[in-house]
């Protein structure tokens, strides 16, 4: 039996199986429904159609050899209400993705906290609802949290794992193993709403929003500027990171000149910004910032970062070598 378990055949459920097939393991897809044969029949046949879809876009991409597709999508077993027990049992990490209500939830986990082993990891992949609040509908919340994939699932190296008070440090660390182990970047965060990314990008997009709006510029200019400016550069940095590399003073400075011209409350300056304002402690230039930089070899880190850039631009078809000759 599969060591694996997503719980919900939807979308997140098949994307999620996947990820563990393409990495070589056997996942069980667990849709809990009460259904007549002729829907589970549609639905299993619906579900791993685009499961086969997905890998042959990754075969028009290259990233695939066409005869690799079949032996990836044999890992996938579909497992009716019937079947829920045996495979639940066998489960080593589970990922609940039923509809985002807490009537759903509580009864996913009620059948998932009756049929699992006392070890087993829960998590629920929940996009809106606290990891507190469905820490509650688990049996033995010290094994519970939240993994938000982002879309598409299989693609994105990314999983946020919002842990709550009493989610035990062990299985934080066997978690974040488990997802390594086929090829994720696992990143951690307490239990707030919108995660990591989200939270961030809510406020991107709604402030892209807001300029086409107000006419600033097209959407069309907007999302060039952001392709091949902003995100070029934060995909060679992160945020945090742009903030020290840069200097956290240019953000006091420009957070402050936009509260006055644009909005105060959204470009109201955070507190710890102030504070490392008048502690002096402006990043990379003072060699202390939201990282320390003591000890550390700035000059090589600054080629690093440019190296970065660089691969960046070469990726987007950006880069030009130097003109021969001077031009008029």
């Amino acid at each position: 039996m599969a060591r694996f378990v997503a719980v919900g055949a939807g979308r997140m459920g098949r994307g999620i199986a996947i990820s563990f097939a393409y990495a070589g393991y056997r996942i069980a897809l667990v849709d809990l429904r009460q259904r007549s044969p002729e829907a589970w029949s549609k639905l299993r046949e619906e579900a791993m159609a685009e499961v086969r879809a997905s890998l042959q876009g990754l075969v028009k991409l290259g990233a695939l050899q066409p005869e690799q597709v079949e032996p990836i999508a044999s890992r996938v077993e579909l497992v009716d209400a019937a079947g829920a027990a045996a495979a639940l049992a066998q489960a080593e990490l589970v990922f609940e993705g039923v509809p985002e209500t807490m009537e759903a939830k509580r009864d996913a986990f009620a059948q998932i906290n009756r049929l699992c082993r006392e070890d087993a990891i829960l998590t629920s992949t929940t996009s809106s609802i606290l990891v507190t609040q469905l820490a509650e509908l688990v049996h033995r919340p010290e094994r519970f949290l939240n993994m938000h994939w982002l879309n598409p699932a299989y693609l994105i190296p990314v999983v946020e794992l919002s842990t709550h008070a009493g989610t035990n440090a062990e299985v934080v660390a066997r978690t974040r193993a488990l997802m390594e182990g086929i090829g994720k970047l696992p990143v951690v965060c307490g239990p707030a709403p919108g995660y990591i990314v989200p939270r961030l990008q809510a406020l991107v997009m709604n402030e892209a929003a807001r300029m086409v709006e107000e006419g600033v510029a097209t959407a069309e200019e907007i999302d060039k500027a952001t392709r091949f400016g902003m995100g070029l550069r934060f995909a060679a940095l992160g945020v945090v990171e742009f903030i020290d590399f840069g200097g956290c003073d240019i953000l006091f400075h420009a957070s402050r000149e936009m509260a006055g011209t644009i909005d105060a409350s959204r470009y109201e300056t955070p507190g710890i910004v102030t504070k490392m304002m008048e502690e002096g402690r402006l990043g990379l230039k003072t060699g202390s910032g939201f990282y320390e930089y003591a000890g550390k070899d700035t000059g090589a880190y600054r080629v690093d970062v440019l190296s970065r850039t660089l691969g960046m631009l070469r990726h987007a078809g950006l880069w030009r070598p130097p003109a021969d000759k001077t031009l008029a």
